[in-house]
Order: C-alpha cells, then sequence, then structure tokens
C-alpha cells in the first residue's frame, strides 16, 4: 500500500496526472467505494485491500471525458474490461494513465456476513487470517472460505493494460477452480430442470439494473430498455416474459465481449447467476471458434466479429 501511495503521489506532484481514480474507505472498516482524488483534496481515505473489489474500468468512460489526465489503479481482472472500453472508442486512452497494483485475491464482506455472524464492527485481515470482531465477541476466519466467487476462478494475474506497474510477490492467490464448472451442471439438467431454475432465478429480479450499470461492456449511452418508443421500459417487471427478456437480450448483447469479470452477480441485490449466462455464451463460442478471452488486447476482434474458414459451419451448430 505505502508504494502505491508514494507512485500516486510522485505522479501527481510532477504534473504527469491531475486525478486519481481508486477506492477509499466508508462507513465501516472493511467498505470501501470508488472515488476520485486529486492534489487538491489530498490522498486522505486512498486505501488498497483485500476488500476492494470493484470493478473501477467503467468510471473511466466519464472520467476520460474530463480536462486533464486521471490516473487509475487498475487490478488484473479489471484491466480486460478496459482493454475492451478503449477497443470500443469508449475511452480517451491518451487521457488515462494505468497504475497496475496486485491482487492476491478480494475478501468477500458477503461471505463472512453467510457464516452467521452479525452485529460486526470491524474486520481486519492478517496473513491467512480474517479476524470479525462483533458485539458478540471475535471469531477467526480462514481467507480461502471467505474470497469473491469471481476470484476463485480469476483468469490471471497479469495487468494486460498499464503504464506503469506495481510488483509485488503476494499475488500468490488460490487454487483455482474449473470456470466452466457451473455451466456444465446446467448443461448436464434436462430441458425442463434448465428452464425451471433460470424461471425461479430471474423471478427474483428487481430491475434495479446494478448489473447493467456495473458491467464495463454495457456502456451505451441508452440502455434500449430505458427508451420509452420501445414499450420495454417500465422500471419493474411486468410478467415473466420481460423477467426473462431483459436478463437475455442482456446477455445477448455483450456477447463475445464479456470478460467474465464477475461484477454483474457480485452487485444483484437478490443473488442472482447472472454470470452464468454470459460464461455459457464463453463456453459455446471457445468450443465452436476456439478458445478466445476478451480483453486480452485491445485490437483483436472477438470470434462474433471476424471470419475465418474454419468457422464452424450452420450444421454444426444445429446438429450440438
Amino acid at each position: 500500500m505505502q508504494g502505491i501511495i508514494e507512485k500516486v503521489t510522485e505522479l501527481l506532484d510532477n504534473g504527469t496526472v491531475d486525478r486519481v481514480l481508486a477506492w477509499k474507505a466508508g462507513e465501516f472498516s472493511y467498505d470501501r467505494t470508488p472515488a476520485v482524488f486529486d492534489k487538491e483534496s489530498g490522498l486522505y481515505g486512498l486505501v488498497y485491500d483485500s476488500f476492494c473489489v470493484n470493478n473501477l474500468s467503467k468510471y473511466l468512460i466519464e472520467e476520460s471525458k474530463k480536462d486533464g489526465k486521471v490516473l487509475v489503479l487498475m487490478k488484473p481482472c479489471d484491466s480486460y474490461g478496459l482493454n475492451m472500453l478503449i477497443k470500443e472508442h469508449r475511452v480517451d486512452r491518451e487521457k488515462i494513465y494505468v497504475l497496475g497494483v496486485p491482487c492476491k485475491c478480494k475478501v468477500s464482506v458477503d461471505k463472512i456476513k453467510a457464516t452467521g455472524l452479525t452485529g460486526i464492527l470491524d474486520i481486519v485481515e492478517e496473513g491467512n487470517d480474517i479476524k470479525v470482531t462483533t458485539v458478540y465477541g471475535d471469531t477467526t476466519l480462514d481467507r480461502k472460505d471467505v474470497l469473491c466467487d469471481k476470484c476463485m476462478v480469476c483468469k490471471d494475474k497479469v495487468v494486460v493494460v498499464y503504464d506503469e506497474k506495481i510488483e509485488s510477490d503476494e499475488t500468490a492467490g488460490i487454487e483455482k477452480l474449473d470456470r466452466m464448472a457451473e455451466v456444465e451442471a446446467l448443461e448436464a439438467m434436462t430441458p425442463d430442470e434448465r428452464f425451471n431454475f433460470w424461471r425461479s432465478q430471474l423471478s427474483k429480479c428487481i430491475r434495479c439494473n446494478a448489473c447493467r450499470n456495473v458491467c464495463p461492456i454495457c456502456s451505451c449511452t441508452k440502455c434500449v430498455f430505458d427508451n420509452d418508443n420501445t414499450g420495454i421500459s417500465s422500471k419493474a417487471n411486468v410478467d415473466s416474459f420481460e423477467e426473462n427478456m431483459f436478463h437475455i437480450v442482456r446477455a445477448y448483447h455483450v456477447a463475445g465481449r464479456c470478460t467474465d469479470c464477475g461484477e454483474c452477480s457480485r452487485v444483484c441485490p437478490q443473488n442472482i447467476p447472472l454470470h452464468l449466462l454470459n460464461r455459457k455464451f464463453i463456453k459455446e463460442m471457445n468450443e465452436l471458434y476456439g478458445t478466445y478471452q476478451a480483453g486480452t488486447d485491445a485490437e483483436a476482434k472477438d470470434p462474433l466479429t471476424a471470419f475465418t474458414k474454419e468457422d464452424a459451419e450452420p450444421s454444426v451448430i444445429y446438429n450440438r
């Protein structure tokens, strides 16, 4: 953390950047929220630790429109989203200074609460121990048991786009789980079982739009679901068709572009596993067109916008 503060301070003081997009401490000791700092306000409150989960890349859409240059602290998984925004001309790369920061996987406060702990006053990380202080006493949890789900299937620990990086020997995470295991479990269901699974999940949707708003790939100036002329702009779902349509249309919209950052599921207040829709598309495209990871670079075309003679023929798809 000290190395990050020193580098950020240096870049602010020498005029390389005008402001910093990072995280700040929130109301609770474990609460972290995206924030912008500048020389005038200072870096008081800027923090980077295992609770800084938010993907900052989408905030750069607006920040890069402002005068001056913004420095962003970029975690490995978030950097894929930034590459997609660069590729789709949604951000001005010349106005962004990317400081890559290491990540040893993030801790999920929701998972800590799911253990049954209530009245939490403080959460402190000490090595592989997560020490939780509550009004009822202290508890120590094993860090690997309360990691964010998206960190357990992490793509890599490499920042794929940066101007400068903070190196660290503390990037070792955990033994990664099979990213497609949940998708394969759904594929093993009967069609009726899958339908019932998704109906039970999507029926919980309250159309808060958190998944859409957090997604770095959902970057349209105005979403079709906000267009009064479409007839589908109602805030709440009015029937089961709309419950299905909103998420299925959104999944198709990001097909081939989704970096699988997992933010959609993380922020869902109803705990709908929305990442499974996107991950199913990723699995299908990998099988049909060859392995592809969206956001690896800012130039390569995704499988759905590129043609090769080896592309799957319609008969191959229809016979699957």
